[in-house]
């Protein structure tokens, strides 16, 4: 099975121009905790998720209305294409700790793959608590 089948298709996504306040706003209103970031000639170039907003703004004393988010965005993030299958995607994202893959086709942004999605399959449950599982380790506490 190919993730275009299961993948979120209606994905928004930022520009590496809008501010983190823009970001924040996009978070409530669509109820999610990452957006995609894109340029036109290069595609998705970064993510930004809620943490990156917390730990690299907020908790760094930076005016969410002025700060652009890629100076906050996670670079060069894993992407994944429509064609690959999903056992590998949620290889992928059991190996590199990641709840979400955005997906491309020519790259173009296409559509958002999650555990969330991956669960909702009935063949996929035992990949999906494995790369839950990797995902999950706690960090060692930095004093």
């Amino acid at each position: 099975m190919k993730v275009s089948e299961i993948m979120t298709r209606d994905v928004i996504s930022l520009s590496v121009d809008d501010t983190v306040e823009r970001a924040a706003e996009l978070m409530k209103e669509y109820n999610i905790g990452s957006i995609p970031v894109n340029t036109e000639d290069r595609g998705v170039v970064g993510i930004v998720t809620d943490r990156d907003i917390i730990l690299r703004c907020a908790a760094e004393g930076k005016d969410i209305k002025t700060q652009k988010v890629r100076g906050i965005m996670t670079s060069n993030p894993v992407i994944g294409d429509c064609d690959i299958d999903v056992n590998e995607a949620a290889r992928i994202m059991s190996e590199r700790q990641i709840r979400r893959i955005p997906i491309t086709s020519s790259n173009k942004l296409v559509g958002m793959l999650s555990l969330g999605d991956l669960a909702l399959e009935p063949n996929l449950r035992e990949e999906t608590t494995q790369a839950l599982g990797e995902i999950s380790i706690p960090s060692c506490h930095n004093s």
